[in-house]
């Protein structure tokens, strides 16, 4: 079995004459934190649906867990947890119904403490039409993670959480690399990153500018320019 979690090589997209994504290539290693960053438009929304499998890219392949997420698909989404930036959720379950429903159809996992890890507490039994949006983005990292998979894929969704929601967000990100999973959050909350990511990966026009230590990112913020969903 592979070390790494993910590996990207070659990746590229074009949507008609725009090149969205061209010779995109990294790698997450498992029990680390990878931030993915970028300006608008850099590609970074694209790169994580190729990821995630919701697009099929023109050139080259994504490896999660040592599986290829084009050639099996289904085994690849199996060991990878993903969060949208807007995610969708079944309003009238509750997040306890909700994520036992994930992991029904993962076939594994452990409820309570997905539950737990999202710090719900005994708002897990209302319906998830009461709740708010960190609360809701909570309930959809609850679900990415009750079958505690090899790669945990974030889009954006640190967007609009207020600070303890955040905190707790990325406190349980933070645990589930110590227990092995990688993840890959993109994010234009760079102060965030500079205190959790062990990683960051900085994409510019749809390829690589720079895939440096963390530590590295104050170096990066003067290229960073109109951050956003890209």
């Amino acid at each position: 079995m592979t070390e790494a979690a993910l590996i990207v090589e070659g990746l590229a997209k074009a949507f008609g004459r725009v090149e969205a994504v061209r010779d995109v290539g990294f790698r997450v290693e498992r029990g680390s934190f990878v931030g993915l960053v970028g300006p608008n438009g850099a590609g970074k929304s694209t790169t994580i649906k190729m990821l995630s499998g919701q697009l099929l890219p023109d050139a080259g392949r994504v490896l999660v867990d040592g599986i290829d997420v084009v050639a099996d698909p289904g085994a690849a989404r199996a060991r990878l947890g993903y969060v949208p930036e807007e995610p969708r959720l079944y309003d009238y379950l509750s997040a306890r119904e909700m994520v036992t429903f994930v992991a029904r159809i993962r076939g594994t996992g452990d409820v309570d403490a997905a539950l737990a890890v999202a710090g719900l507490g005994d708002d897990a039994d209302r319906l998830i039409r009461e709740y708010s949006q960190g609360m809701r983005r909570r309930t959809a990292l609850a679900c990415a993670m009750v079958a505690r998979p090899a790669l945990l894929v974030l889009d954006e969704s640190l967007n609009g959480l207020d600070p303890p929601s955040a905190e707790r967000v990325v406190g349980a990100l933070k645990a589930a690399c110590d227990e092995g999973s990688a993840v890959l959050l993109s994010t234009h909350v760079l102060d965030t990153l500079e205190r959790v990511a062990d990683r960051v990966v900085m994409l510019e026009a749809g390829a690589v500018a720079a895939d440096v230590p963390a530590d590295r990112l104050p170096e990066l913020r003067a290229r960073f320019r109109a951050p956003g969903p890209g």
